[in-house]
């Protein structure tokens, strides 16, 4: 009976008082949790103490009576641990390497279609971010950056609209992902995919 309960049903009967319903919430979603959080730090001591820090911040907001994600109890999960994780890293200002850090491509973070929930919050985030780094960058810079991410023209189209030549579009786009680089790590912005 209790595999068919959604989660919404079981956060309402532990907030009601079930100690149970959040056992069974916590059994359910506890493998995704663990690998998200594990898939981020690299290690199992710090990925249990994060886990764990995780459902006391949950127990805590539902005891509060703060919880009101309507049936999204799983992103909002994510969530806590995704920012649990960014706390970690800050303290120990110990960034994430990027995966090919030398051509760190802000397109593998911000284009990927086929996104699942915990992706799409922390990418959600990270664009929030990134916009805010964008906005940063000189206008020329800025303005290839907006044509090529947000209107997804090419680099020829580019050059027509800015009257210049494609290598020099090529050349302020690069200089823009390089100056993108070092804000992100001036920042302690954690971008994760």
């Amino acid at each position: 009976m209790e595999k068919t309960l959604q989660d919404s049903a079981l956060v309402a009967q532990y907030i009601k008082g079930d100690e149970k319903s959040l056992e069974i919430l916590i059994n359910r979603h506890s493998q995704r949790i663990y690998s998200f959080i594990f898939s981020k730090v690299y290690d199992k001591d710090v990925t249990e103490d994060i886990f764990q820090d995780t459902f006391i911040k949950v127990i805590k907001t539902l005891k509060r009576g703060n919880y009101n994600e309507e049936g999204k109890f799983l992103p909002w999960v994510m969530r806590i641990s995704h920012n649990l994780v960014i706390d970690y890293f800050r303290k120990n200002s110990r960034m994430p390497k990027f995966e090919g850090s030398e051509d760190f491509n802000i397109f593998s973070v911000l284009g990927d279609p086929a996104l699942n929930a915990e992706k799409q919050i922390i990418k959600d985030q990270v664009e929030t971010d990134v916009k805010k780094l964008i906005d940063e960058l000189p206008e020329d810079q800025k303005e290839v950056l907006y044509m090529r991410l947000y209107k997804d023209m090419s680099f020829k189209e580019i050059a027509e609209q800015t009257n210049v030549s494609i290598n020099t579009a090529l050349g302020r786009m690069r200089y823009a992902i390089i100056n993108l680089r070092k804000m992100v790590e001036k920042n302690n912005i954690v971008l994760t995919n």
